[in-house]
């Protein structure tokens, strides 16, 4: 471990300190040149833009960029270590931006005292942008700033640790309770953990199919029920009308589990009280709910997902956001609808049900893949994501009425 940490250290600072940089994309070598990137040529496109705003994304890169945006209150599992220490997480989005889906993206950190200030700093440099992908926003703040810049900006904005995780999540399990033989409408879930990905996670599960009443979610305190009187608006959405309270009455006869929480919370024991035939997707990074070790080892009918990729079935975002963003981009849609998100769902389960090709074999270390209990979702080194997925949602922006141009 101690090596693995030298090593990350060094990634991010040797040849040159960060991961990302600005190239010039068009010739800058004579006076000519020059001319024509600065004074006096700029004028040109400059009048053409203040007669018809469209014209930005014929002049400009604003239709190919993205902002990562982050005040820093939640920086994956670490918490709030304030907007400066999110920096190299919201590079490291830029990276996969670019690596994926060919995006130019721009890590911005925002200090704010309120949430108001958060917002209006967002939705004042929106425009320059041709989507917002807000990162590491704690809960329920983040429902709230999502929200507010939605109605205040022309440009999709999209908080990936809600959606992103949600629409990898949903892909995976309708493709695991397929394999299980198991029906979504009729489906016992326990969700351990209440935050902005455990409920978007839920909610989108729900627009798949299960049904509210059939979800058992849990925070420190137990069992989120409508007798509690301490639950924000967003937990009282699944406030379950029940007499259970603890994870141990939840998890009996349920027939899947979802962990957005923390390290060894879901004991061997706990796992046995599972309806046969379980779905587990234990989500928490670096450590899982339960190891994959003690659950196969627990129960041999079960399918296990985690958030590593050291393991089968990863749950990764990158599974999701840079092609989101390359069809939202491509159709210039003004934002991000549960249209688009479902589209993405439908591809990337769609995905994993195709032969496998040896290129992405290699690239994860395999010697074959086929869908099943260890293949309910595509390998994040997959090439065919980036058509599959981003022409999905292309299509969806279109087909909802929210793309600018159609293509």
């Amino acid at each position: 471990m101690t090596d693995f940490r030298q090593q990350a250290l060094d990634y991010h600072e040797y040849p040159s300190p960060g991961k990302i940089k600005m190239e010039i994309t068009t010739p800058a070598e004579t006076a000519k040149d020059l001319a024509l990137a600065y004074s006096p040529g700029v004028a040109e496109p400059v009048r053409e833009i203040a007669n018809n705003p469209d014209d930005v994304y014929r002049y400009t890169n604003k239709g190919n960029t993205v902002a990562v945006i982050s005040n820093g209150t939640a920086i994956l599992g670490l918490g709030n270590l304030g907007p400066l220490a999110s920096k190299p997480v919201m590079e490291g989005k830029s990276l996969l931006f670019k690596r994926f889906a060919n995006i130019d993206s721009f890590d911005i950190q925002v200090k704010h005292l309120t949430v108001d200030d958060f917002v209006n700093t967002v939705a004042n440099i929106a425009d320059s942008f041709g989507g917002i992908n807000l990162e590491d926003i704690k809960a329920p703040e983040c429902f709230v700033i999502e929200k507010a810049l939605i109605e205040r900006c022309k440009v999709p904005i999209f908080h990936d640790d809600q959606h992103g995780t949600a629409i990898v999540t949903a892909a995976g399990m309708l493709n695991a309770l397929e394999v299980q033989g198991k029906d979504i409408e009729q489906v016992k879930i326990v969700c351990l953990g209440a935050g902005a990905a455990a409920i978007a996670c839920m909610e989108l599960l729900i627009k798949c199919g299960v049904q509210r009443e059939n979800i058992y979610m849990l925070d420190r305190k137990g069992i989120v029920h409508t007798r509690r009187d301490d639950l924000n608006e967003y937990k009282k959405l699944f406030a379950n009308n029940t007499d259970k309270r603890t994870l141990e009455d939840a998890l009996k006869g349920a027939d899947v589990f979802v962990g957005v929480s923390g390290p060894d919370l879901l004991s061997a024991e706990q796992l046995k009280l599972m309806a046969p035939k379980p779905v587990v997707f234990a989500c928490s990074n670096p450590d899982p709910e339960i190891k994959p070790e003690i659950a196969h080892a627990t129960r041999d009918d079960l399918i296990m997902a985690t958030g590593r990729s050291d393991y089968p079935n990863q749950v990764n975002n990158v599974l999701c956001f840079p092609f989101i963003f390359r069809g939202a981009l491509d159709v210039r849609a003004k934002s991000i609808n549960i249209e688009m998100k479902l589209a993405a769902v439908e591809a990337i389960r769609k995905l994993a049900k195709l032969p496998v090709p040896e290129s992405v074999l290699a690239a994860s270390c395999e010697k074959e893949l086929s869908f099943g209990k260890d293949y309910i979702i595509p390998k994040p080194m997959d090439p065919r994501l980036l058509d599959h997925v981003a022409s999905a949602v292309a299509k969806a922006a279109i087909d909802s009425g929210v793309a600018g141009i159609e293509e």
